[in-house]
């Protein structure tokens, strides 16, 4: 079954030839990293046992940052490779990791050939997958040359499920190539098992996502603060959003400053090909704006767009209030624990599957609200503005909640060990 995928992955490459050649030439993003992904690879002639660590993009990147520092202090005569297959992913993983790692690079196209010159060039002696990557060719290979093949932080939403299970005849063949198979859920390892992973191979860890910490010291957010000219004004954080969720944190924005003259807004599009476009919204704003690109601050302006990668993180140490994106947009949502490790509480739209459990536990112990509509939303929004007292007993809530839900990362650390 693998060799017909392949065949037909084959086929689909040769006949979208041109179209291929084309989005490679409108769209950089598309070519990031072209010659890594077909087999092109630096040699590793370190001569150390080979850790390679996959994480898909942005997210995933994020997700593992903890483990990766972990496991070099754990394992520091590793050698530790990290791959991403986006441009974005890369980039925050050079800018987050590349003192943790010993190489960065892009994940292989899903072919027999890209596969083994990425495998011949890295020598790896373990493979980790961060959350859901299946690829076929890969896994297979990775089985093929006994190389123990680990996914960790694994979770299937409802609608994957049933993608995959209509395919489970296939993907059963590809999951049995998996040596440990590690879900954040009872609920995902049930989806799996049911899609043809080896139950005796399969466990819950939890989510890796919840073992973050707080990336900046207080001396450092005292700077980041007097560099951003923030003051005492507080900050409206409107995160990774994507089109039509642009105009939507601009209008709860306009509610919210006309009522509180205090309020500052921080907005961070998703994606960095979407820059111009949010800029264009913002020229046409009541309220003056600058980029963080060009050193922007809130001493003479009431909006910074957050042009620049890999900072967000940082920026809600100085947050009164964040609204997490992706979630207006169907896209699912992204992780609303970056805002929540610095005590900010966070608003959503109604899809944020992709972090479905996290919201769950965040919305019983009310630091986090999901919101239907922009009137609810701006509703929302206005009670955390006009009730400081409100505000600060739901910032209280958000110091303890981590305790509780943190293992995932020793989970995987004690695995790797034994």
């Amino acid at each position: 079954m693998i060799f017909l995928y392949e065949i037909g992955l084959l086929f689909i490459t040769a006949s979208l030839f041109w179209f291929i050649i084309l989005a490679f030439i409108v769209e950089p993003k598309f070519r990031a990293g072209f010659w890594q992904k077909i087999g092109f690879y630096p040699k590793n002639t370190s001569g150390k046992k080979t850790v390679l660590i996959h994480a898909v993009s942005v997210g995933e990147v994020n997700a593992v940052e903890n483990l990766v520092k972990k496991m070099r202090l754990e394992f520091p005569e590793d050698y530790i490779v990290l791959s991403t297959v986006t441009k974005t992913g890369q980039e925050v993983a050079q800018n987050k990791l590349s003192n943790y790692t010993d190489e960065i690079i892009y994940f292989p196209y899903d072919f027999f050939f890209s596969i083994m010159s990425c495998f011949e060039a890295i020598k790896p002696d373990k493979i980790i997958i961060a959350e859901t990557e299946i690829w076929p060719m890969f896994s297979y290979i990775a089985k093929m040359m006994k190389i123990p093949l680990i996914l960790i932080n694994g979770r299937i939403s409802p609608t994957s499920y049933t993608g995959y299970k209509c395919l489970s005849f296939f993907f059963k063949e590809v999951l049995e190539c998996f040596s440990q198979i590690f879900m954040q859920t009872e609920e995902d390892k049930k989806r799996i098992v049911d899609i043809g992973a080896p139950e005796e191979k399969t466990d819950v860890m939890g989510n890796l996502k919840f073992d973050i910490e707080k990336n900046l010291t207080e001396e450092q957010v005292a700077a980041l603060k007097n560099e951003i000219q923030i003051g005492e004004n507080r900050l409206f954080i409107a995160a990774s959003t994507h089109k039509g969720e642009d105009e939507i944190a601009l209008n709860v924005f306009r509610n919210i400053k006309m009522k509180y003259s205090d309020a500052k807004l921080l907005i961070a599009p998703r994606h960095p090909q979407r820059y111009e476009q949010v800029e264009n919204m913002l020229k046409n704003e009541p309220y003056s704006y600058s980029k963080r690109s060009i050193g922007g601050t809130f001493a003479q302006n009431d909006i910074i767009m957050l042009d620049t990668m890999g900072e967000l993180g940082k920026f809600y140490a100085l947050g009164y209030l964040a609204f997490i994106g992706g979630s207006f947009s169907n896209t699912g949502g992204h992780n609303p624990l970056e805002a929540s490790i610095w005590d900010v509480p966070v608003i959503s739209g109604p899809t944020v599957f992709n972090f479905k459990d996290i919201y769950k536990l965040l919305t019983r112990a009310n630091v986090a609200q999901i919101v239907s509509t922009e009137e609810d939303f701006i509703a929302s929004a206005l009670k955390f503005y006009s009730n400081i007292s409100y505000h600060d007993e739901i910032s209280a809530i958000c110091r303890n909640i981590f305790d509780s839900s943190r293992g995932a990362l020793g989970f995987v650390i004690d695995k790797l060990k034994s």
